[in-house]
């Protein structure tokens, strides 16, 4: 049975998957008569390896909206359906699955066994530059990996090798190591990436990983890390925290930061995020905002925005990483139709679109804002902040441009939002949709077959993870702090004057629509908001919300105070649009929420009959992930969960189906 707990892969099969290919994405050429002794001695055979594990990585999946989707289920994006996290009691311990898994982390590790010793002993032909990159990018999808793994699970156990399918060697191996220490392995993975890869993508198209990328990944990571013991600090998400579940593992007794405290292992998490986001944006400057949203073929390309749905994205100076994709050899997606066309089911809510400035600096509600409302859409864009003018979309808005050959999915001007539909490919959740994504080559409209680029990473971050970083260490904005902030909104199209805004911040009113305005339930600092508001606006539908959420211990305010998710201002004028036609409704109907609950379109209250008709709630335990029942009984001796070296995450019970317990603080 253990054989089945960590995934076994043989050097055959391995063979047969990685072998041969070159470096565009994803892009199989024939089998390789090569045998497994044979493999693994060259440089391009190291190249085919590990370019075949960049699927670990974000990008654009077939049907869905991509990369540009995964931020739904959160403050910032809803889409057709409510997410069970939101529901306690809903979101149950699995049998079997879930994100306790070793399959990415094994074939990394085969890797890195086998040709590290081989680099080591000259066995490995090819350029020396060569050989260290692809196994600088083995260490970095690993790093990669494991911040998945932490993200999800915290604590967890470090496979540096493959292991033989010992049933003594695979328990040990299960024992988790706490999540401070997981995240020291994961910057050392990162060093050790940045050092032996190169400074550019060797395919001079910035399609391969780099060591800028393996430099913006130890940023978030040292950060997400740094935020996430100054929030969880003394309850049980925090090594020897009071109720801690690994103090009950004999294997975790004495345990301490490597730094002495844990105020010692936050600050040196913070240096290392400050000194690493700081070399990448020193070496990438942000691609230029002219301010135009371009509604003609004469008018001027904008490069912020074709920065997001460009097909090749290799010339935008703060792009780090991108995927590109192939029509011809069937390498594609379907961002470019659902761009057009309802962002597949995904809406941005009031929250998110409340939050942006107006150009003026001044937040919505501020005396002398200037601020049109929320009547119409158009009034929304209204002298606001560039970001939320480029990319928020409002009706007779042009999709397409260039149109000669137009797919078969092509919506060419923007339409009234259908509210009522609930196919995700033509439906809207919110009325409120984006622009981000979108190409206005009507030949991308083919529906499945776009070919735009996928951006990965992109230097942005690391302006904004020093932002944060510097201010969670020192607790002022220093020069190159301010610089950069600066910086960020003047290519927004913001005055630049970032202390204007936090005189200017009312936090209770900020925190009506953005979760970030808490951490462990309290109201934060105006200044430390609006770092949190700036990276809201600057990286919204990128899919680093939820991360955000997470460390800054943003939804505890959920657990006694319902969240209704809201979209655009339904009850008002607009509604109006829907009188006649096609898009007609009534209330009685339930296919749109009650103006008695709120003038806002609320996508999940229009019957009774939901389980989130009274808003979102929380329990501290969906924090993290539970740990599926299958994993305790492989490792467990005669079935006895209690003996197996595995703990459960706190407030998640050792019973399949079961919700989570409350937590005592």
């Amino acid at each position: 049975m253990m054989k089945k707990y960590i995934i076994s892969i043989t050097v055959f099969s391995l063979l047969l998957s990685f072998i041969g290919c070159s470096d565009d994405f994803l892009e199989r050429p024939p089998e390789s008569e090569l045998t497994p002794e044979q493999y693994l001695f060259e440089e391009s055979q190291l190249a085919s390896y590990t370019i075949n594990l960049y699927g670990i990585l974000p990008s654009h999946g077939n049907w869905s909206f991509g990369t540009f989707g995964i931020d739904s289920d959160t403050d910032n994006m809803a889409n057709m359906d409510y997410d069970n996290k939101y529901v306690p009691g809903q979101w149950r311990v699995g049998q079997s699955g879930g994100s306790w898994d070793f399959g990415n982390i094994r074939n990394v590790n085969y890797f890195l066994s086998t040709v590290v010793p081989r680099y080591n002993n000259d066995e490995i032909t090819g350029s020396e530059s060569g050989v260290k990159h692809y196994i600088g990018e083995a260490y970095f999808l690993r790093a990669f990996e494991y911040f998945n793994k932490v993200q999800s699970l915290g604590d967890f156990p470090i496979l540096k090798k493959d292991l033989p399918d010992d049933l003594t060697v695979l328990s040990e191996a299960s024992e988790r190591r706490p999540h401070p220490e997981v995240v020291r392995f994961i910057i050392s993975d990162l060093d050790s990436a940045a050092t032996m890869m190169m400074p550019s993508s060797p395919d001079g198209n910035k399609n391969r990983l780099s060591s800028y990328a393996a430099l913006l990944m130890k940023s978030r990571v040292a950060l997400y890390e740094a935020s996430w013991l100054k929030n969880f600090r003394g309850t049980a998400f925090v090594p020897n925290g009071p109720g801690w579940p690994g103090a009950n593992k004999d294997y975790n007794q004495g345990w301490q930061y490597e730094a002495g405290s844990i105020d010692a292992e936050i600050e040196w998490l913070l240096n290392q995020a400050i000194m690493a986001a700081e070399e990448v944006a020193g070496a990438f400057p942000l691609t230029p905002n002219n301010g135009v949203l371009q509604q003609a073929v004469s008018d001027a390309q904008n490069p912020y925005f074709d920065l997001f749905s460009a097909e090749d994205m290799s010339d935008f100076s703060e792009v780090i990483l991108w995927r590109d994709y192939d029509q011809g050899l069937g390498i594609v997606h379907n961002v470019p139709v659902n761009a057009m066309l309802g962002n597949y089911g995904v809406g941005l809510t009031k929250g998110l679109v409340d939050s942006f400035l107006m150009e003026n600096g001044l937040p919505i509600y501020a005396n002398g804002s200037g601020y049109a409302g929320d009547d119409y859409i158009e009034d929304v864009r209204d002298n606001r902040d560039g970001r939320l003018w480029l990319f928020l979309k409002q009706p007779g808005q042009v999709n397409v441009l260039y149109n000669e050959q137009a797919g078969n999915s092509v919506t060419p001007i923007e339409p009234i939002p259908d509210i009522t539909n609930n196919i995700w490919e033509k439906g809207y959740s919110t009325g409120y949709t984006i622009r981000k994504g979108l190409n206005y080559d009507g030949t991308q409209a083919n529906n499945g077959q776009g070919y735009t680029g996928s951006l990965v990473f992109r230097a942005t971050e690391a302006y904004l993870n020093y932002i944060e970083a510097s201010y969670l260490s020192t607790g002022s904005i220093n020069a190159t702090a301010s610089g950069y902030w600066r910086a960020i909104r003047e290519r927004a199209g913001v005055d630049a004057d970032f202390q204007k805004t936090i005189v200017a911040t009312n936090m209770q009113l900020e925190s009506n629509g953005d979760w970030g305005a808490f951490s462990a339930g309290q109201l934060i600092d105006p200044t430390l908001y609006n770092i949190r508001r700036e990276r809201r606006n600057e990286l919204f539908a990128e899919g680093l919300r939820w991360m955000d959420l997470k460390r800054w211990r943003a939804l505890d305010q959920l657990i006694d105070n319902n969240y209704h998710i809201e979209g655009f201002k339904l009850w008002g004028p607009m509604q109006e649009w829907y009188d006649e036609g096609n898009l007609k409704f009534d209330v009685a109907d339930a296919t749109v929420s009650s103006p008695n609950r709120s003038e806002y379109l609320r996508p999940y209250e229009q019957t009774g009959a939901e389980l989130v008709y009274d808003g979102y709630s929380w329990a501290m335990a969906h924090y993290l992930d539970p740990i599926a029942i299958q994993h305790f009984l492989i490792t467990s001796e005669n079935k006895n969960l209690s003996t197996s070296p595995i703990y459960q995450n706190p407030g998640w019970p050792l019973s399949a189906n079961e919700g989570a317990q409350p937590i005592n603080e």
